[in-house]
């Protein structure tokens, strides 16, 4: 809704658009040395947050269970989803952004650090054995806050262009995670059936598996006190109490 309401706003050039402006001015004004905001901005590049990305689905395969290709696929569909939507829209409304020309709305740097650390933490939560978990959507989040601020504070983008960008990256990471929860959830029902209490194991022979205990190869109580020659144990010998 939030993402309606601000994309609306800019294709009529509404009043939140003029406030948005001054904002940026303000923001741009009263930034931190160039080296800094810089630095903040390269975040949402390509060539930094992809290889996030990328290794985080690398770990997933490799300590994944079954089904491990399920959240890699799911992340890389979602920063996939995420360029070609903003691509669209930014084509469709082409905005002026600070520096001049047009197509700036929404950031597609502020996308991609949302997307690919968004990703990345989702991909380590699934596969982390051990409690706690926040600390990674946490970061991620941190990290994309620094790429918006970094952004607006070197008159790349205006504020409202990365806000957009974070409603368009919660609603593609929350669908991907989504996915890939459901994604493993088949497989630990799959595995869970399979390794169920009185499943036969495969290759085992019909005796075997109509068997109440698993196995003919011990014979029965009445067997056994019929054998002849067969002798119970004794008691009250001297390797009794052992």
């Amino acid at each position: 809704m939030v993402f309606a309401l601000i994309t609306w706003q800019v294709a009529v050039d509404g009043p939140l658009v003029a406030a948005d402006m001054r904002l940026g001015n303000l923001l741009q004004r009263n930034s931190p040395p160039d080296a800094v905001a810089e630095l903040l901005a390269d975040l949402g590049n390509l060539a930094v947050a992809v290889p996030v990305l990328a290794a985080a689905m690398t770990y997933a395969v490799v300590t994944g269970g079954a089904r491990r290709w399920v959240p890699p696929v799911c992340a890389a569909l979602a920063l996939t989803a995420t360029g070609l939507a903003v691509t669209l829209v930014k084509v469709w409304l082409g905005r002026p952004g600070p520096p001049g020309g047009t197509n700036y709305y929404p950031s597609g740097h502020t996308a991609t650090a949302a997307v690919a650390f968004g990703g990345a933490a989702l991909l380590f939560s699934l596969t982390v054995r051990r409690p706690p978990y926040w600390p990674l959507p946490a970061t991620a989040a941190l990290l994309t806050l620094a790429c918006s601020a970094g952004l607006v504070w070197r008159g790349y983008h205006w504020p409202l262009d990365v806000v957009a960008s974070w409603c368009l990256s919660w609603v593609v990471l929350t669908s991907a995670t989504a996915a890939a929860v459901r994604g493993l959830r088949g497989s630990w029902s799959a595995d869970t059936e399979t390794s169920a209490p009185g499943a036969s194991a495969p290759g085992a022979s019909a005796s075997e598996s109509s068997s109440p205990e698993g196995s003919s190869a011990e014979p029965s109580g009445q067997a056994r006190a019929a054998a002849p020659g067969r002798r119970g144990p004794r008691r009250g010998g001297p390797h009794a109490g052992r």
